[in-house]
This record gives structure tokens, C-alpha cells and sequence, in this order.
């Protein structure tokens, strides 16, 4: 039962699977890739700014802000490091 309504979910979206890949970044990493990276990247920022390493800082600020552009989403600002 339960694997027939995720089935169902599955054939339900509304956009098919192609179409969401073929809006990945120019870099070959699909939707779901690109978010987990900056998932990852956040996470790894915000261990980064409480061990106060600021090196480590900016460099997650770099690639958070690329991510956030190859999704079109908003990019964040990093006043703290002088990056806006």
C-alpha cells in the first residue's frame, strides 16, 4: 500500500524528471546535488564561524554564494567577512 502512493507521487509531479536535471547548473550537478552541497556548505560555515576560524569562513561564504547562483535563489550577504 504505502509503495503504491509513492508511486503515485512519483507520476504526479509537475514537472517530469528531465525537465528539473535539465535546470542544473552549468557545472553538470543536478537540482538535488546543488542543494545538499549547500546544505553541506552552511553546515560547514556555521562550524567553521563557532571554532572562529575565518579562513574556513570565507571560504564556505564563497561557495555558498556560488551555489546559491547556479540556483537562482537569493545570495547571502557575509558582512562579517567584508562579503556582500
Amino acid at each position: 500500500m504505502a509503495l503504491a502512493s509513492i508511486q503515485e507521487n512519483e507520476t504526479t509531479t509537475s514537472q517530469p524528471v528531465n525537465q528539473v536535471q535539465a535546470s542544473v547548473s552549468n557545472q553538470g550537478f543536478t537540482v538535488g546535488q546543488s542543494w545538499g552541497a549547500l546544505r553541506k556548505a552552511w553546515k560547514g560555515y556555521r562550524i567553521a564561524k563557532v571554532q572562529n576560524d575565518d579562513t574556513k569562513m570565507t571560504d564556505y561564504a564563497t561557495k555558498i554564494r556560488k551555489i546559491q547562483g547556479e540556483l537562482n535563489i537569493a545570495i547571502s550577504s557575509f558582512p562579517n567577512l567584508g562579503i556582500s
